[in-house]
């Protein structure tokens, strides 16, 4: 019988399956496509989302729900903007729900973590995040995460020993909003990052963005409660790093299309995954003008996903602004 489920088998969701199958665990993954569904037991692959990487024989695929309900534990791996439907089609019950989407829903600007309380109030949840690239979990590299736990240490007690691998080491903490930020807000950031490969102005500017980013999503996430130390580690800063320099991130490669000139309809047209930072990008903007929180970049990447301004005036735009202190606050 299987003790864990995924829900959701896109490739992180495909990568995480396979890593926590790496033991000869009996994992259950959700697909919502009838074929891909076959596919995986049949083949032991996802060509859809995850090509190239062969699955393990103990990770068996449904498309039905129900199935998943049985199970203690389940990671909730599908994106953002679907997290209130998929969930609400969950039956209840008292489960630990282990949330891995980074995003804010649109409309409604809340964070994961608040739309899953919402859909399934007796769950238990917590939030994965960090640096993560889905072929390289998937082919067993060595990776780090955030656990946060809602319930603390009693719930890290029970999470940990059912997501920890030789090669995917968790680190404890409590502070779900913290994690939540982090994974939000670095993907806005990555498409800014990828605009600056785009438009070919070099390293240092890919530098100094990421570090400003990062001051902007400090200020942020202090003011929703988030503790500067979260942020800092492998689900703020360090995801931040690994999304804002790589190709493999598939909102960096947005970004890098934009500075390129495609439009975002072009950059997005015909992919089958999802960039979160394209639907997070304006709901993070409006949030940070209601609460008087300052976000340029984030504001920037809004410009370009909108078609208001080409890349290279949104840019010298950027570094107009006036001269300030380099200060965490300084706006």
């Amino acid at each position: 019988m299987s003790k864990v489920g995924v829900i959701g088998a896109g490739a992180w969701g495909t990568a995480l399956a396979q890593s926590l199958a790496g033991d000869d665990s009996d994992v259950l993954l959700w697909a919502r496509e009838a074929d891909l569904v076959a596919q995986i037991n049949s083949e032991h692959r996802n060509g859809l989302y995850l090509p190239g990487a062969g699955l393990a024989d103990t990770i068996r695929a449904t498309s039905d729900l129900a199935e998943l309900a049985k199970l203690p534990v389940l990671l909730v791996v599908v994106p953002a903007q679907f997290l209130a439907s998929v969930i609400a089609g969950l039956p209840q019950g008292d489960r630990d729900l282990v949330l891995c989407a980074k995003g804010i829903e649109a409309g409604t600007g809340r964070l994961m973590a608040d739309v899953a309380t919402d859909a399934a109030p007796d769950a238990r949840l917590a939030v994965l995040s960090g640096p993560t690239f889905a072929h390289e979990v998937a082919a067993g590299l060595p990776t780090a995460v955030t656990l946060a736990c809602s319930g603390g240490e009693q719930q890290w007690d029970r999470l940990a020993p059912v997501i920890a691998r030789p090669a995917l080491r968790p680190y404890y903490s409590d502070d779900v909003i913290g994690a939540e930020i982090g994974g939000a807000v670095k993907n806005v950031l990555a498409i800014a990052c990828g605009v600056v490969d785009g438009l070919k102005l070099g390293q240092n500017a890919r530098a100094a963005l990421i570090a400003r980013g990062y001051a902007e999503m400090l200020r942020f996430g202090l003011a929703r409660g988030a503790r500067p130390e979260t942020l800092s580690g492998l689900c703020g800063l360090g995801d931040l790093v690994l999304t804002c320099s790589s190709t493999s991130s598939r909102n960096f490669s947005l970004g890098l299309a934009l500075g390129q000139g495609l439009t975002a309809d072009e950059a997005l047209s015909g992919k089958n995954s999802v960039a979160e930072g394209a639907a997070t990008a304006p709901v993070l903007a409006d949030l940070a003008r209601r609460e008087g929180i300052q976000m340029p970049i984030v504001d920037a990447v809004c410009r370009l996903l909108s078609g208001e301004a080409p890349a290279a005036v949104v840019v010298t735009d950027l570094l107009a602004r006036p001269l300030r202190a380099e200060g965490e606050f300084a706006l």
